[in-house]
């Protein structure tokens, strides 16, 4: 996250107060917001308000500075839930919030980090802004739902389609979807209706690529643990494409892996099973696939961008989505 936008979510949080039980909450509101990250949604916000023609010498700039402060305040909030539900070890490259100090402390600070992230929003006067966050928070809500039962019901008679509307709801809709339209309405323009199924194409690729670096990237780059998404049991078009073809012997392997809660997994078989997955060809697999869903979000997004107000802010907008949705691993 930029220097100048981190300072403002955290100008939204209180000081550090003399009660040390209090002090202890606002340090953990500060904790995920200071741990560094890479402000994607956010930088993507005020490029969008930018290609609409916003500047950050101009009116409007500061309505759209709030709503990025808004997005990244969702993110965090939503980091500390999702770490907790998938009883992650890490964020960041650090113990995850629950980790240091507990589940009960962490559901609160995330439900606390909630509730500034509508002061932002109060903040912005930007029209429409408070509808769109709702959209996109039930969205994702709806996405992480499908994500959770399935671990929860050891779910994995699924196919590519499930995986694709999983990951549109939870994870396209807040990481493309609302931000391109966030900084139209900040400039004071209708967002247009192609930003939703470019958003969708693009956000899918993004998270695939998520995937394959979770299993196949630098873990001092990546900042989090590889391999996470398989002792948290999560459902990856990686493994839902080698389940399809896998020898009888190597899923029942898997299957009886993922019965088992994380603590309960033996290391050698998940190393196995990581195993399985780098050799099967089904990373490849998933790369091809997110090259192609970026293809598609790209032309939709170029489409939408023809008449910009600002067509070298567009150009550079789409130059930025294009190495987001583009990463290798």
């Amino acid at each position: 996250m930029r220097p100048d936008l981190l300072a403002r979510v955290l100008s939204l949080l209180p000081a550090r107060r003399e009660r040390p039980e209090l002090r202890q909450l606002d340090d953990m509101l500060r904790d995920y917001p200071a741990r560094g990250g890479k402000g994607i949604r956010s930088e993507l916000l005020l490029a969008s308000a930018r290609a609409h023609g916003l500047t950050p010498d101009g009116e409007g700039w500061e309505g759209a500075l709030w709503l990025a402060a808004a997005l990244e305040l969702f993110q965090n909030w939503v980091l500390i839930h999702d770490d907790i539900e998938d009883d992650s070890e890490e964020r960041r490259g650090r113990p995850a919030l629950h980790r240091l100090h507990g589940v009960p402390l962490a559901i609160n600070a995330g439900d606390a980090l909630h509730v500034y992230m509508w002061e932002a929003v109060w903040r912005s006067g930007v029209p429409g802004a408070l509808e769109e966050f709702l959209a996109t928070i039930h969205r994702t809500a709806e996405g992480q739902h499908l994500d959770l039962s399935w671990v929860e019901h050891r779910e994995w008679n699924l196919g590519e389609a499930d995986y694709l509307e999983m990951v549109r709801l939870k994870t396209a809709h807040y990481t493309v979807v609302a931000p391109l339209r966030l900084g139209a309405l900040a400039a004071g323009v209708p967002p247009q209706a192609a930003f939703t199924p470019a958003g969708l194409a693009l956000g899918a690729a993004f998270q695939i690529r998520d995937d394959v670096l979770n299993l196949a990237g630098d873990p001092l780059k990546y900042g989090k643990e590889i391999g996470g998404d398989l002792l948290e049991g999560k459902r990856t078009l990686i493994v839902l494409h080698w389940l399809a073809g896998a020898p009888e012997e190597q899923r029942a392997a898997f299957l009886g892996q993922m019965r088992r809660a994380r603590p309960d997994k033996a290391p050698a078989a998940i190393a196995d099973i990581h195993r399985w997955l780098l050799e099967s060809g089904s990373v490849e697999y998933a790369q091809h696939y997110a090259d192609a869903q970026a293809r598609e979000g790209l032309g939709l997004l170029e489409e939408a961008l023809t008449n910009a107000p600002n067509p070298q802010a567009a150009r550079e907008l789409l130059d930025g989505v294009r190495e987001l949705a583009t990463r290798e691993a």
